[in-house]
């Protein structure tokens, strides 16, 4: 069932992550992850940092859904779209680093599914009253992110020192950047918003084809690359519950406060 509150996104995402900690689960990578997303984003409504709270929170939850109905298609062994198929599908894969598997979610999540969920949250309404909000919620995922890639450096100790740090790793394992993706978020969400019927579900095709094609070059790397990826590795932790829990308990001790303007 869709959630229908952000206590209740909150909700499943504890649950992913227990679940993902008992089964050893890379899944839960990304779960710790959103989860802080979520958890500032309540925080900010509640505090009425946005210009919208009830606006703010619809559009939490559509976005949010969007990544649980992927989940427990995933999860239950029925289809899922290419670029989520991709994420799930490395979870299986020890060797990915968790920044990788940690990009693959953003990737999905950012370049898909926010313009989606923001043209769904304002249905028959001008997009452009949504605009101030969107940035604001943007502003927390690239805080946040970055918060939690400088504490993989305890998990993953040679990311630093191999030169894949929180300034300048999109460079290095791939062309991403958190700024460029929710920049090309909104003008998706512009895209899509402007149009009806099978113009709409073929702008999302277009855009799912090539967010898999995006997806796909996250796991794979040219031969120098490989050879620094695998270094990085050895040093990496290799228990996908410890990590889980490195990454979701350091959100109750260690993450600054997130403030939206």
């Amino acid at each position: 069932m869709k959630a229908k509150t952000i206590d209740e996104v909150l909700a499943r995402l504890e649950q992913i992550i227990s679940d993902s900690i008992g089964n050893k689960s890379r899944a839960g990578y990304f779960a710790a992850l959103y989860y802080k997303v979520t958890a500032s984003v309540k925080e900010g409504i509640e505090k009425g940092r946005f210009d919208d709270g009830p606006r703010m929170e619809q559009l939490d939850v559509n976005f949010a859904n969007r990544y649980l109905e992927a989940y427990d298609q995933w999860k239950n062994k029925q289809p899922v779209s290419g670029p989520w198929k991709t994420a799930f599908d490395t979870e299986a894969r020890r060797q990915p680093l968790v920044l990788q598997h940690l990009l693959l979610g953003m990737n999905v999540h950012i370049n898909l599914d926010l313009g989606i969920a923001a043209s769904e949250t304002m249905a028959g309404k001008p997009l452009e009253n949504l605009h101030n909000d969107f940035d604001r919620i943007n502003n927390i995922i690239s805080s946040l992110t970055y918060q939690v890639i400088n504490e993989l450096n305890r998990i993953s100790p040679l990311l630093s020192l191999m030169g894949l740090h929180a300034t300048n790793y999109n460079s290095i394992i791939i062309q991403f950047s958190i700024g460029i993706a929710r920049d090309g978020a909104w003008v998706f969400a512009e895209e899509l918003h402007r149009k009806k019927g099978n113009e709409y579900q073929l702008s999302i095709n277009e855009r799912n084809k090539s967010i898999s094609n995006l997806a796909q070059s996250l796991t794979h790397a040219n031969f120098l690359l490989r050879i620094t990826l695998w270094i990085v590795d050895i040093f990496e932790w290799k228990n996908p519950a410890r990590i889980i829990r490195a990454l979701h308990e350091y959100k109750k001790a260690s993450v600054k406060p997130v403030i939206v303007s």
